[in-house]
């Protein structure tokens, strides 16, 4: 499916905002243990986009059949990825759990097609596998063999396949929900469900108070890493399809890279660089129009 102008605009809002997500979670898991954080995300997110959903005239289900679709997202697209992704954080570093979370789309693509919702043709899945070979140039990740970098590759990996069954579940589900109802209501559940399980495992009422840098990085995580970034992953799921939105997660690592370049006057590399254009080569061929116009051009004499 081509991939309007206003689509791939959002598409990168979201990178950036994601792209902070772990940014912000890499300074929260120093204080506090990752379900805690999870918790925290949850939370602080649903308690900003309560007052919006108000104003935007939505309001929240009445019985338990019409919260089944939103609980069954929060475990897919909350509770489970960012449970694991954290987790895996505290085995391997926030680099390579990104180059790992860009796996995303692929499995997207192949779940999709599992479950008959979508035909897996060659072009999307060639453009995945070239932007993916992007993202380890980029990173220069290396793929350690020790028994902990494993599990956390595993957490990363266990993560974006949880994120793949989420976009089949929201694209059956919670098709013609407003954004803000999604994600309002989505954050809701999660909270439920991590109220419960971090109560069992961290007992945070036990952990020592965090310092203000680690509150601001809740904050942070929660307001920009999740509340708006649900609300602008719902508007990509509604206009574009689920393996779309997904390609997001391509576009993550080159936006955090860009945002160190500009914002924090972190250098460029050559590799980056070259990165960076192989993952443009790849949402080229992804999007298709630029293959279409190659095929279609008329031939000179």
């Amino acid at each position: 499916m081509t991939i309007d102008r206003q689509t791939w605009q959002l598409l990168i809002l979201l990178s950036i905002l994601w792209g902070g997500a772990f940014f912000f979670t890499g300074l929260a898991l120093r204080e506090l243990p990752p379900l805690t954080v999870v918790l925290a995300r949850v939370v602080l997110g649903a308690l900003f986009l309560l007052p919006f959903l108000k104003i935007s005239g939505g309001a929240l289900p009445t019985n338990l059949a019409d919260w089944k679709p939103f609980i069954g997202m929060s475990l897919l697209n909350n509770v489970l990825p960012f449970s694991m992704l954290m987790a895996g954080q505290t085995y391997i570093s926030s680099g390579l759990a990104s180059v790992l979370n860009a796996t995303t789309p692929l499995f997207t693509a192949l779940v999709l097609a599992s479950f008959g919702d979508e035909r897996l043709i060659p072009r999307p899945i060639v453009g995945v596998s070239i932007g993916l070979l992007g993202v380890f140039v980029l990173h220069g990740a290396s793929l350690d063999q020790g028994r902990d970098s494993t599990i956390g590759m595993l957490l990363c990996l266990g993560a974006a396949l949880s994120y793949g069954f989420s976009g089949l579940w929201g694209r059956r589900m919670l098709n013609g929900v407003p954004p803000i109802t999604s994600s309002t209501c989505q954050l809701l559940c999660s909270s439920t469900v991590m109220l419960v399980a971090t109560s069992v495992v961290d007992q945070p009422w036990r952990l020592p108070m965090p310092g203000l840098t680690t509150w601001l990085a809740l904050i942070g995580l929660a307001g920009l890493g999740t509340s708006l970034a649900y609300i602008v992953f719902f508007r990509i799921l509604s206009r574009s399809g689920a393996t779309n939105v997904m390609l997001v997660t391509l576009l993550i690592p080159v936006t955090a890279i860009l945002l160190g370049h500009f914002v924090l006057g972190e250098v460029l590399t050559m590799r980056e660089i070259f990165g960076a254009l192989i993952i443009g080569s790849a949402l080229l061929v992804i999007d298709g129009r630029a293959l279409r116009w190659r095929h279609g051009a008329p031939k000179q004499a």
